[in-house]
This record gives structure tokens, C-alpha cells and sequence, in this order.
């Protein structure tokens, strides 16, 4: 669809469906990857620092997905990493 706008100018409107397109594994509806859980993921974390966190995540992918609970389980256990990273770029 076009429209004028002045001598020179024409702006061009694209219409979008009504239904956004989910982008994301989480908006999909990925599975959490803590190993014993089938509940549907809220967040997207790396590997690495939900292993660290204590969490019983599989090595194969690069990215671990989290259910509500297992993702409030992670942040109680770095709760305590976060506030000295904190310090250390505060002064």
C-alpha cells in the first residue's frame, strides 16, 4: 500500500497478520532441560552456568532451557555469585 506524504516522499505501509510469529525455542514451547522435568521453559540460559549453578542439565547442546521453578532454583543459587561480581565492578 503506498501513500503520499509530500513532493518527493512515499511511504510504504506493510500490513502484518493479527497473530505474532514466535521467534524463539522458548515461545514455541521447548521443555526444560533439567533432567526428571517435562514442564514447559520460561528462559534461556548457557550450559555452562546452569552445570555450575548445581542444576542436572545434558552436555549436548549449548543452550539450557528452564521451567519456572528450576529457573527460581538457579537464581537462589547464584544469588550470591551475582552480588560479587557486583563488587568487583563497582569501585
Amino acid at each position: 500500500m503506498k501513500k503520499k506524504l509530500s513532493n518527493d516522499a512515499v511511504m510504504y505501509c506493510v500490513k502484518t497478520p493479527k497473530q505474532e510469529q514466535a521467534l524463539g525455542r522458548v515461545s514455541k514451547g521447548v521443555k526444560c532441560s533439567v533432567s526428571g522435568c517435562s514442564r514447559k521453559a520460561v528462559r534461556s540460559l548457557s550450559n555452562a552456568r546452569v552445570k555450575s549453578a548445581g542444576l542436572n542439565v545434558s552436555d549436548d547442546e549449548r543452550r539450557a532451557y528452564l521451567c519456572k521453578e528450576h529457573y527460581k532454583e538457579y537464581k537462589k543459587k547464584t544469588k550470591k555469585e551475582k552480588m560479587v561480581e557486583r563488587w568487583r565492578y563497582k569501585g
